[in-house]
């Protein structure tokens, strides 16, 4: 597979995202703070990464939890994943929640997040009155679970 470029202002003293390994699909992004802070139980913010990118047209930014925050210290992200655009130039945010029962101390240069680049296509929607008929149909959640 073709490696595709992507254009980064790292505004941080943190090292660019990079893939751990070989076979990582996501890239760590890190806190860019002056100082710690502290999240109490269920208190959000927004923890900036002094990254700004240029992806190219036809490709998003996937940002999503750490699943080593989430079982250790009941951190994650809110409006997961996050999508960023190709057309966005601003900084890269990651909206944070501490899901825990203490407060959760977040340290500058911390891994907060990764992010994934993904390929994606835009739809032109066809309105009609009448859908195809499925063996599903209109069954909704947990419907497959019933005997």
């Amino acid at each position: 597979m073709a490696d595709i470029i992507v254009k980064i202002i790292n505004k941080s003293d943190n090292e660019l995202p990079a893939y751990a390994t070989a076979d990582a699909a996501g890239m760590d992004l890190r806190a860019h703070l002056e100082t710690a802070i502290t999240l109490q139980p269920l208190e959000r913010t927004l923890v900036p990464t002094g990254l700004f990118m240029e992806l190219p047209s036809g490709y998003e930014a996937q940002i999503r939890p750490r699943s080593g925050l989430a079982i250790k210290q009941g951190l994650t992200l809110l409006n997961t994943p996050g999508t960023i655009d190709a057309d966005y130039r601003g900084e890269i945010k990651i909206i944070m929640i501490n899901l825990s029962n203490e407060p959760q101390t977040i340290q500058p240069a911390d891994r907060i997040a990764q992010m994934i680049i993904a390929p994606f296509v835009q739809v032109v929607m066809e309105p009609v009155v009448v859908l195809t008929d499925t063996i599903r149909g209109v069954g909704g959640f947990g419907h497959t679970g019933k005997s």
